[in-house]
């Protein structure tokens, strides 16, 4: 069946950096768009970034151009974000979820699986 499980979030400084993965099962991570997307307390959940399925073109949220990089193993099966200058604003839990594009998933948050999402804190 299809899972997405998100992992490598944690307690990070301001200024630093942190990887998250999202390992896929029951599909693979080259046929669909994957997105990474975040929800702080009281907010709306919102896109960070998106890969498109096959050739990879990627997409960010202009809070996070600059700082943050996408990207993909096809051989792991595996998406990862990349965050780089890490500032308190980006504190939230952190999702990953698929579907066939971009789109309605990454700008609406309407995909069709999602990850249980992983915590990421940056403070002092």
């Amino acid at each position: 069946q299809v899972q997405l499980v998100e992992s490598g979030g944690g307690l990070v400084q301001p200024g630093g950096s942190l990887t998250l993965s999202c390992a896929a099962s029951g599909f693979k991570v080259d046929h669909y768009a994957i997105g990474w997307f975040r929800q702080a307390p009281g907010k709306e959940r919102e896109g960070v970034s998106c890969i498109t399925s096959t050739i990879g073109m990627t997409k960010y949220a202009d809070s996070v151009k600059g700082r943050f990089t996408i990207s993909r193993d096809n051989v792991k099966n595996m998406v990862f974000l990349q965050m780089n200058s890490l500032k308190p604003e980006d504190t939230a839990v952190y999702y990953c979820a698929k579907d066939l594009y971009c789109g309605s998933c990454y700008e609406r948050a309407e995909c069709d699986y999602w990850g249980q999402g992983t915590q990421v804190t940056v403070s002092s």
